[in-house]
């Protein structure tokens, strides 16, 4: 098999459900997370896991140790991408939300410390982006000879515009946090050591919402970016109609009467 890993020492992918909440951790903090052809894989798996478990109702993605990730492990997976076979087994979750199967929940990510290449790519196919104010980030593939290929030239110019995309991509300079900030890569630049426990609050905050009215509101912002606004808007009526009826939509109306906070079951 082209690029074939050492399990025993190309780091891992954590899991853990925390309440509602399914935190997936980068695990390789000595080799600044870099992504090995396993952490991929289970990268894949833990996504997979998350759409599937009935309990978690929104993912957060971070890293354990003081970076986030340096990018992919080219020495694996570059014969990978040059045999043509596919990073991640088909039928798993794509964690770029590039190809089916996508997640339908939503994802929040945090960053810290070194941020490259399929880093970003990994934070930009995340819902919402806690960075902490150490983070430093760069879209370095073309000093390796190569493009990225895990939606940075498609987010880039989505978020940031044209100009300012092709700035970054084109250059791989190293960028700061403020300026992700300011390109609307993230939504949030805290200090340094603090971008997970912000993130984990964003989803918990998320969390305690009705999970079907996030995920249908989540789709209809897919639908958009995917489809444009008429596709969109041509399924706001029946979606809400659906939505109307279920007993999270009554309890909504109940908690607002009764001047309480919902207690959202998904259903």
């Amino acid at each position: 098999m082209a690029g074939a890993y050492d399990p025993a020492t190309d780091g891992r992918v954590s899991t853990e459900l925390r309440g509602h909440v399914f935190l997936i951790g980068l695990d390789r903090p000595k080799k600044l997370n870099g992504l090995s052809l396993k952490m991929l894989r289970e990268l894949a798996e833990a996504y997979t896991a998350f759409e599937c478990e009935a309990r978690a109702r929104v993912g957060l993605l971070f890293a354990h140790g003081p970076n986030f990730t340096a990018g992919l492990q080219l020495d694996q997976v570059g014969p990978r991408m040059a045999s043509g076979e596919p990073i991640y087994p088909p039928g798993l979750v794509d964690p770029m939300s590039l190809r089916e199967p996508v997640r339908t929940k939503p994802l929040v990510c945090a960053v810290q410390g070194i941020c490259f290449t399929a880093g970003i790519e990994l934070m930009l196919a995340a819902d919402v982006v806690v960075a902490a104010e150490d983070s430093r980030f760069a879209q370095l593939e073309v000093r390796r000879g190569i493009m990225p290929t895990g939606g940075a030239t498609i987010r880039f110019v989505e978020r940031a515009g044209w100009g300012n995309a092709q700035r970054w991509l084109l250059t791989g300079d190293e960028f700061v946090a403020a300026e992700a900030l300011r390109l609307g890569f993230v939504q949030e630049v805290v200090p340094a050591g603090r971008s997970v426990a912000r993130a984990l609050e964003i989803a918990e905050a998320i969390a305690r919402q009705a999970p079907l009215a996030v995920r249908a509101s989540l789709a209809s912002s897919r639908k958009f970016i995917d489809e444009g606004p008429r596709a969109a808007a041509a399924q706001l009526d029946e979606v809400q109609k659906h939505l109307s009826k279920t007993a999270d939509a009554a309890e909504g109306v109940r908690a607002f009467l009764e001047k309480r906070e919902a207690r959202f079951e998904g259903r």
